[in-house]
């Protein structure tokens, strides 16, 4: 009689790991969390002066200088010179004009060239002076550009509206995309983005910046659309650029600066954009 084979036992899966209850939620009470404190800090050094706002623009933007050239590190960004050219580029916003600003963006090649000559031997020195001027021109330049527009009349209250703008219509973009995304609108750029998130989040920013003027009397109904237009149309144009920077790094966030919200790069994005373009705008209709 052959031997009976040894008794097996049926082999038991692992259990399967259950999503935490309330992840979401709690995703979104960490992103509160950041914004309320930052948005009061924000909300402070815009309304009290300008030497004020200067510090801050300041700060925030060499906390976004220096993330990105951590993610530029692999060409030796020459750091010191890059955080030079941002100082002076704030300078300029807080006591020059566009004059000033074209002078330092004209010094700054010969200011890299020679820190990066002078400071010992480099690799790859000339895509190391590229990503140095970049970083510091990409910041730089929107930063100036928001010391400019708090200098003109109701500057301090049209730079709000634009970031409320700014921010609300991401937020709408954000839930419009999961609520009712299914076209992707650029997979290549940032492939979580949808062009039903677009429209919801263009029509939130329009909203809010229309919505904001209906409160102040100093903007017309026509000039608030106008300008909440000009946010809808640059704010994602912002936002899809530094996706494609982190894409093009192999990264999600570029820091952690702003915790859930991810890095300084990240919560400025579409603002970077968005100032530029605000300066523009209300120089040509405010009542000088």
């Amino acid at each position: 009689m052959a031997p009976a084979e040894p008794h097996s036992e049926p082999r038991r899966r692992p259990p399967r790991r259950k999503k935490p209850q309330g992840a979401g939620g709690s995703n979104v009470a960490a992103r509160v969390a950041v914004a309320v404190p930052a948005g009061i800090v924000a909300l402070f050094c815009i309304l009290t002066s300008p030497e004020t706002l200067a510090i801050f623009v300041l700060v925030v933007g060499a906390v976004a200088l220096h993330e990105f050239y951590v993610l530029s590190h692999s060409v030796q960004p020459i750091r010191l010179a890059g955080f030079l050219t941002l100082t002076a580029m704030v300078g300029a916003g807080l006591w020059g004009d566009q004059f000033q600003l074209v002078a330092i963006i004209a010094a700054s090649f010969a200011v890299v060239f020679l820190f990066s000559a002078f400071t010992g031997p480099r690799e790859n020195a000339t895509f190391g002076m590229a990503a140095t001027l970049f970083g510091a021109f990409w910041i730089g330049i929107p930063l100036a550009h928001a010391l400019w527009l708090q200098q003109l009349p109701h500057g301090e209250m049209i730079i709000i509206d634009v970031l409320l703008g700014t921010f609300i219509g991401d937020t709408f973009a954000m839930f419009g995309g999961k609520l009712f995304g299914r076209t992707k609108m650029a997979p290549a750029l940032s492939p979580n983005k949808t062009m039903e998130g677009l429209a919801i989040g263009m029509l939130g920013a329009v909203a809010t910046v229309w919505f904001a003027g209906l409160y102040q009397d100093w903007i017309t109904g026509q000039n608030a659309l106008l300008l909440g237009i000009a946010v809808a149309v640059t704010a994602p144009l912002g936002d899809v650029f530094e996706s494609y920077i982190k894409r093009d790094f192999g990264v999600k966030d570029s820091g952690r600066a702003f915790g859930a919200h991810g890095g300084a790069m990240d919560r400025a994005d579409a603002a970077l954009f968005v100032l530029v373009v605000a300066y523009y705008v209300w120089f040509a209709m405010a009542p000088l």
